[in-house]
């Protein structure tokens, strides 16, 4: 199924190649921490326990109520209207109600430019409308997201904090915003404030954990040399995607991402570097 959020680097572009590096039923949990728009939660069929994390709580709030409370997130969203006024009327409501919040992140998330989640430094969101025209109000979409999100672990955090989740024979995703850009994107200095170099270099040890505990990793990363550096212990494989994403500095075009994994197949070792 595909995800009901528009989501700044999601991995809508891998799914046409997931099948043929995923096969479900060998792994055994699921840990997905950073969890975004959830292209390959919603993709993958057959898992067995999920853990969901995203440092961003707003989000991991709207999944919970998607998953819990359904059919009030929709009849929300049923009053409000796809309209400038109403839309810079809405946007700095600070709601009290955690179903609120989830039906307000939902609306701004498919009506504004580019669904792009960006907040200022007062952790105010500061996007503008983005004058759409598609139906904001997917009610059987969110329906299906429901069913697919029962049972699934959600929770906000840093991939940090769970490790001790992960034991022999799972499967961690990691999907870290890019600190390094192969290309000019424009979004390199705003993803620099939300993952640092240093944070980067985190990641790298934590998933030399998860190969010592006998689990399983698959990381998607920017294309560049400095990244292959920093996450060493498998060699990549190089994967081509298109840019969905505008900004002042952006150039729309096909541009490579690396994909590491200890994941072996004949897929991966195919299209390994």
């Amino acid at each position: 199924m595909k995800p009901f959020l528009r989501w700044a680097g999601g991995k809508n572009w891998l799914i046409k190649h997931i099948d043929s590096i995923v096969d479900t039923t060998q792994f055994n949990r699921y840990h997905e921490l950073f969890l975004g728009g959830g292209s390959i939660f919603f993709h993958l069929e057959n898992l067995n326990q999920s853990l969901l994390s995203d440092l961003n709580g707003a989000l991991i709030n709207t999944y919970i109520q998607v998953r819990d409370n359904v059919e009030n997130v929709i009849n929300l969203l049923e009053t409000y209207r796809n309209a400038e006024d109403f839309y810079y009327q809405i946007r700095p409501i600070l709601f009290d109600d955690p179903i609120e919040q989830a039906a307000q992140f939902i609306y701004l998330n498919q009506t504004s430019y580019n669904g792009i989640y960006r907040v200022n430094l007062n952790g105010v969101y500061n996007v503008p409308y983005g004058h759409r025209t598609k139906d904001f109000v997917q009610a059987d979409l969110l329906r299906e997201a429901s069913i697919k999100l029962q049972g699934a672990h959600l929770v906000q955090g840093s991939f940090y904090q769970f490790i001790d989740n992960i034991q022999e024979g799972d499967l961690v995703f990691l999907d870290p915003p890019y600190t390094i850009t192969h290309n000019n994107n424009g979004f390199i200095k705003y993803n620099e404030r939300l993952f640092s170099e240093e944070d980067q270099r985190g990641l790298s040890r934590f998933i030399q954990e998860i190969i010592e505990l006998g689990a399983y990793y698959i990381l998607t990363n920017a294309a560049h040399h400095d990244i292959q550096s920093i996450f060493h212990h498998n060699p990549p494989l190089t994967l081509s995607r298109a840019s969905l994403i505008g900004g002042k500095q952006a150039k729309r075009g096909r541009y490579e991402e690396f994909l590491f994994t200890n994941i072996e197949n004949e897929f991966i070792e195919a299209n390994r570097n």
